[in-house]
């Protein structure tokens, strides 16, 4: 029953199964994996598809002839195996000419090369089939704040991606955007460091309907945050366009662990939002093989995100099935006529009606929520023992 299937929607980044197992203290442990493997051994697995940076397909120095010939073998593997590439994005991260940024650089013909880039991985995006594509600004902020005017990188981030709006416009593409925040790493602050700042950007672009948020369970629990409390405002905003989901420690490096290896209940209230908001994009796992594991070991690793994620989607469904749990729920939220009145709009005379309204406010004050009783019902539930 935890068998993944493609209609679950789960997908790979090529960066990800295909991690050599760098890291900043040793090199490679692993030898490099051909993006036709990669796609074969997920379709194997029951992944839905697969999804790439420019340069995880097309090396960054390849001719365009090169580039032709890798494309096409490419998409005769997906063909043969049944696999999709919903998203894409751009590497502005590795090479060294980002180092200082890349839409946000001081220099503007580095920041002209990073919109040439990105446009020419956009075609490749949607000559592969992509309909999202991700912005994440790995190199998008400061370690010395002297150095930049901190409005104005603001402005250098706007004016980007609504050039790269405008030019996804006049094209006819049919692709919106997903932006990704992160706390830090690799530069010391990054600019739009959470998913409630991205919110708040996507208003102040030309074309706010074509953007949403690519959520990251590593990036907001690296820095102590609620995972699900940053993916719920997504979905309140209609926002949720791509989520990338792993596993991690709070208060560490980004560590990209297999998904429900770590935080099992944050995961599971995850699984939870997902399901029960009816979240019908790609489940993405951006997260890598331990540094220990061989080949087979990364195989291992693709189904355990995947069977996890269906081990917590069953769990869930026993939570909104068990009647002690739900009959809990509906005591804490009862119905209200009065509240109903006030969600409905304000209105002099509902403003008159509350404030006539006599409150008990000491018996409020004595009510036990039974917190303690819900919270341990979940755990048995995640525990498997109820």
């Amino acid at each position: 029953m935890y068998q993944p299937q493609k209609s679950d929607m789960f997908t790979f980044g090529l960066w990800t199964v295909g991690n050599p197992g760098r890291d900043p203290f040793g090199d490679a442990v692993r030898g490099a994996i051909s993006p036709e493997r990669m796609v074969e051994k997920l379709a194997g697995l029951g992944a839905h598809g697969v999804n790439l940076h420019d340069n995880d397909l097309v090396p960054f120095d390849a001719t365009p002839s090169e580039r032709d010939a890798i494309v096409a073998s490419f998409k005769q593997a997906l063909d043969d195996h049944g696999l999709k590439v919903p998203m894409a994005t751009t590497n502005l991260f590795t090479h060294p000419v980002f180092k200082e940024g890349a839409f946000t650089a001081n220099d503007p013909e580095v920041r002209q090369f990073a919109i040439q880039k990105t446009m020419r991985a956009i075609d490749l995006g949607v000559e592969l089939g992509a309909e999202t594509y991700v912005f994440w600004g790995g190199r998008e902020g400061s370690e010395v704040d002297a150095a930049k005017d901190l409005p104005g990188g603001y402005k250098l981030f706007r004016d980007a991606l609504n050039f790269l709006l405008g030019y996804v416009r006049d094209q006819g593409y049919n692709l919106r955007f997903a932006l990704e925040a992160k706390p830090n790493e690799p530069r010391g602050h990054l600019f739009l460091p959470t998913t409630g700042a991205m919110l708040g950007f996507i208003e102040t672009l030309d074309h706010p309907e074509m953007c949403g948020v690519n959520p990251e369970v590593a990036h907001e629990t690296m820095a102590g945050l609620n995972f699900p409390h940053a993916v719920a405002q997504a979905i309140d905003a209609g926002k949720l366009f791509h989520i990338d989901l792993n596993d991690q420690d709070m208060g560490r490096y980004d560590q990209d662990f297999r998904f429900g290896s770590v935080q099992i209940k944050n995961n599971f209230f995850l699984v939870k939002l997902l399901e029960d908001s009816g979240y019908a994009g790609p489940k993405h796992f951006d997260a890598h093989a331990y540094r220990t594991e061989d080949e087979n070991g990364v195989w291992d690793f693709a189904y355990g995100c995947m069977r996890n994620y269906m081990i917590l989607k069953e769990k869930v469904q026993r939570f909104n099935d068990d009647a002690e749990i739900q009959g809990i729920l509906q005591d804490l939220n009862p119905a209200s006529s009065g509240w109903d009145r006030i969600s409905g709009g304000y209105s002099s005379d509902v403003a008159a009606a509350v404030n006539s309204q006599e409150f008990d406010v000491a018996a409020m004050a004595r009510r036990g929520y039974q917190y303690e009783n819900l919270d341990q019902l979940a755990i048995e539930i995640i525990m498997g023992v109820r």
